[in-house]
């Protein structure tokens, strides 16, 4: 199965109003981001135990360990939980920023350093969302 195809099973099988914001997500963050690298993460590890929500990730960057290696990661990510929606913005290195510049602004959500969560896209103010993840974009392309 291609990523493409996993992504779309994955939408499909989610409630349907969290698949419609799900699509409807993925579907911006593609205008966002027509170019990316896609990526499905299942959420399992090398023994195939669940260890988190699967998401699907956008675009990639360059991560630093501490030991000098180097890793290739998503740059935004979109996954399902069990009360809702989370978006992830990986790289940013103040880890306040989202917090304290969209935090207040966009609705119904909690807005954590690298993550933005709510229950559905009618409870935040998408623009905001949008904002943030173009942010995001630019500080890792600017890597």
């Amino acid at each position: 199965m291609t990523t493409q195809q996993q992504i779309q099973e994955y939408i499909i099988t989610q409630s349907q109003s969290k698949r419609n914001d799900m699509q409807e997500l993925h579907n911006i963050i593609l205008e966002l981001m027509p170019e990316c690298k896609l990526w499905f993460l299942d959420g399992k590890n090398d023994e195939g135990k669940i260890i988190s929500n699967p998401n699907i990730g956008y675009g990639s960057y360059p991560i630093q360990y501490a030991d000098g290696t180097t890793r290739e990661f998503y740059q935004i990510g979109l996954s399902a939980n069990t009360t809702g929606i989370s978006v992830y913005i990986l790289g940013i290195e103040d880890k306040k920023y989202l917090a304290q510049t969209y935090g207040e602004k966009i609705g119904k959500a909690s807005v954590t350093g690298y993550c933005i969560k709510f229950k559905t896209l009618k409870d935040i103010h998408l623009h905001i969302l949008l904002e943030a993840i173009q942010y995001g974009i630019k500080q890792n392309t600017s890597h």
